[in-house]
């Protein structure tokens, strides 16, 4: 954020998620507690990170630019 650019509230261009070994912890760990909601019933709750899973995936993954995350 040094060129002045604002981020958005929900945005996940932040430096930490620059190396791929972060990205792929990160929503490895959202996969993993939308499968412990999953197991316990709580369909809501799986639901949304499910959808929060899906989401990080996306962007880290598939619309990843890396000068975004300087």
């Amino acid at each position: 954020m040094s060129d002045g650019k604002k981020r958005g509230f929900l945005s996940l261009a932040h430096p930490m998620f620059r190396p791929l070994w972060s990205r792929v912890l990160a929503t490895v760990l959202v996969a993993g507690w939308t499968v412990m909601e999953v197991l316990n019933g709580a369909v809501f709750w799986a639901i949304l990170f499910g959808a929060a899973c899906a989401w990080m995936a996306w962007n880290f993954f598939v619309a990843f630019d890396p000068e975004e995350y300087r």
